[in-house]
């Protein structure tokens, strides 16, 4: 076996010199589940336990590190008190993930990063070993009410807040989202008009109308333009986050009005043919007037049953004879398409005689 040569033993006695906060390269020696084991160069190997690797409790450090890996780590302790030098992986990680950030934070740059936990007023979400916090109010341009449902998920968002030193480093994805509306908003406008017949998603429903994403705007479906015929309940009739197809009934500035009631669907169209004088109809008693009953005879036609052909016999008050809902059969003795007005007849279903009827203006109510 030959000697060393003078120079060897001279190599070999040489040995690094370490301190507190020094970053140092060194290959592994061993991986146990708890830590890993480097040689350094130093006279003592270099130690990183699991809470020092990672942020994350779930780490499988035998998975993720060989031996004769290369690792580079920060010295936190020359002396552990067992001889050996304690290291840091995470947090040499997480300082170049901060000059990550910093130069996101600069550049105005949009980051894409997992939410690892949700706290009490906002997200956090991990940029390597870095944590950035997204408080409750940049999370979206409206109000969160359960931030759980962004558990696991990936967010985009910006830095608007960096201060590493008092560990602040702010994400803001409200920005985002007004931002991408604002183009959405301007290519909506570009392509929309009186007339054009658009699909959107039912944002709100309240109980004058619906609000309808429109992709960039909401327009607003009122009760009124919902059907032909009545609505009495606009959440009996649409659901949130449901689809439906309408079409602009007018804009102003910014507001949009929109409608389901289509003109190819007016019940009106061809209401002279169904519904004229002498033909006899069925219908249920939408509402009732001390006058009369409007019976609705298919949605958006109501016709006037005056008290005095509801019956042979003398009726004081139709609610005396009649409720809501109720099913009526009766002939038709007027019909005033100009006017979109039909007046109703029971006691002319047995005889051909025109009867004599009260007629009404100003206490009609359509």
């Amino acid at each position: 076996m030959s000697e060393k040569s003078f120079e060897q033993l001279l190599e070999e006695e040489k040995v690094v010199e370490v301190r507190n906060g020094d970053v140092v390269e060194g290959k592994v020696l061993d991986v146990k589940e708890n830590e890993i084991i480097l040689n350094i160069g130093y006279k003592s190997e270099g130690i990183i336990t699991k809470n020092e690797y990672s942020n994350s409790n779930d780490v499988d450090l035998i998975a993720l590190v060989n031996i004769g890996d290369v690792m580079r780590a920060k010295v936190l302790k020359v002396n552990d008190g067992e001889g050996q030098v304690s290291l840091t992986y995470k947090r040499l990680a997480a300082e170049k993930s901060n000059e990550r950030l910093e130069e996101a934070y600069n550049n105005k740059e949009v980051l894409k990063a997992k939410v690892v936990a949700v706290l009490n007023g906002g997200l956090s979400v991990a940029v390597d070993e870095s944590r950035v916090f997204i408080p409750a109010s940049l999370i979206s341009d409206s109000y969160e009410k359960n931030l759980e449902k962004y558990a696991g998920q990936e967010l985009e968002f910006v830095i608007t807040e960096f201060n590493p030193r008092r560990r602040r480093i702010i994400g803001n994805r409200k920005q985002l989202i007004v931002a991408q509306k604002e183009v959405l908003k301007k290519e909506l406008f570009e392509r929309i008009s009186k007339g054009t017949v658009i699909e959107g998603v039912v944002k709100n429903i309240t109980d004058f109308g619906a609000f309808i994403d429109l992709g960039g705007a909401d327009g607003l479906l009122h009760i009124s333009e919902m059907s032909w015929g009545r609505v009495d309940n606009p959440k009996k009739i649409f659901k949130v986050g449901e689809t439906v197809e309408t079409f602009i009934k007018d804009i102003q500035n910014e507001k949009i009005a929109l409608s389901l009631k289509f003109e190819d669907k007016n019940p009106w169209i061809d209401a002279n043919e169904k519904f004229a004088a002498g033909n006899v109809v069925t219908g249920r008693v939408a509402r009732m007037t001390d006058f009369g009953a409007f019976i609705e005879l298919e949605p958006g036609v109501d016709a006037l049953l005056h008290v005095s052909q509801i019956s042979v016999e003398h009726v004081e008050k139709p609610s005396d004879v009649l409720q809501v809902g109720d099913e009526v059969t009766a002939r038709i003795v007027d019909f005033n398409e100009q006017d979109k007005k039909i007046s109703l007849s029971v006691k002319n279903l047995d005889t051909e005689n025109e009867p004599n009827m009260e007629f009404y203006e100003e206490e009609e109510e359509n």
